[in-house]
């Protein structure tokens, strides 16, 4: 009789251990995660969003990566992602490998922003009309005495070509807003990984001209005020200018998702739109939609 007890209660440990097992497991596959890949201009503003929503819906976890535009838009495209952050709109090209997948994007606008162009705080130069920088990133301007700086050559800063930043400055900036412009950055332009890393090139060399979002430009450089002519106003980058539209180098974000968002990814992406979501953008030195 004292063995049956025994046997008894070694098994009702046994089960309480299993059903311990097995609620763990339940509350680790209820927490839900959300994948959220691509634009490198939109990743520290993704990482802030997904760092507040968790604690707003600490059920649903949000993992957010790098890597461009290009990089977010071909994961949806392959499914290995909910959210593709793009800096730029999605191609015909783009949309069509989609679609072949099964794949149907939708656009959402989530901010916008201003694509300032920069320069050594040590450079005398203090605006420049596109014109002039189309002529410079495509090679026609070479030295700074040409645009009313110093006798010094021009060293060409650029985002890498998957960077949704180094597409739209191409087809807005380079080629002056033409469809039919073939025009290309100069083969001496430098290919940069990151906003970051155009940053500290520009901070230490007196010679370098870079672009970047309004959102990762510090005040250690000089953001150069521009002119969409000659005679036309010279206007630096803000959230009032890109607002009012004098700003000319600006644009909207984007994220994407496959078809109308639902469940969990709807209700993040109805939370970035809100105030709450809308705040977070202006901290961090973007353009709010409201």
């Amino acid at each position: 009789m004292r063995n049956l007890w025994f046997l008894l209660f070694i098994c009702s440990l046994v089960l309480t251990a299993c059903g311990g097992r097995a609620n763990a497991q339940s509350d680790a596959s209820a927490k839900k995660t959300i994948e959220d890949t691509g634009s490198d201009t939109i990743v520290n503003l993704a990482l802030a969003w997904a760092e507040a929503y968790q604690k707003v819906n600490p059920e649903v976890q949000i993992s957010v990566s790098g890597g461009g535009s290009g990089t977010g838009i071909a994961a949806l495209v392959n499914k290995t992602t909910d959210i593709a952050n793009a800096s730029r709109k999605i191609n015909d090209t783009e949309i069509q490998d989609a679609k072949k997948n099964g794949v149907e994007p939708h656009e959402i606008e989530i901010a916008r922003d201003a694509i300032g162009v920069i320069v050594n705080p040590h450079n005398p130069v203090q605006q420049l009309t596109l014109q002039q920088i189309s002529d410079i990133y495509s090679g026609k301007i070479t030295n700074w005495k040409d645009v009313g700086g110093e006798n010094r050559p021009i060293v060409l800063l650029s985002r890498e070509s998957n960077s949704g930043t180094h597409v739209y400055f191409l087809a807005q900036v380079v080629r002056l807003g033409s469809s039919t412009d073939k025009t290309l950055f100069s083969q001496d332009t430098l290919l940069l990984p990151s906003s970051e890393g155009i940053m500290a090139e520009v901070r230490q060399n007196p010679n370098a001209i870079g672009y970047d979002g309004l959102g990762y430009i510090t005040p250690d450089v000089k953001t150069l005020a521009i002119a969409s002519k000659a005679d036309g106003e010279y206007v630096k980058p803000s959230v009032e200018t890109v607002n009012n539209g004098k700003y000319p180098i600006a644009r909207p974000l984007f994220m994407y998702t496959n078809g109308e968002p639902a469940g969990d990814v709807k209700t993040y992406l109805d939370w970035i739109l809100n105030p709450d979501g809308q705040k977070i953008v202006g901290d961090l030195g973007f353009v709010p939609l409201q």
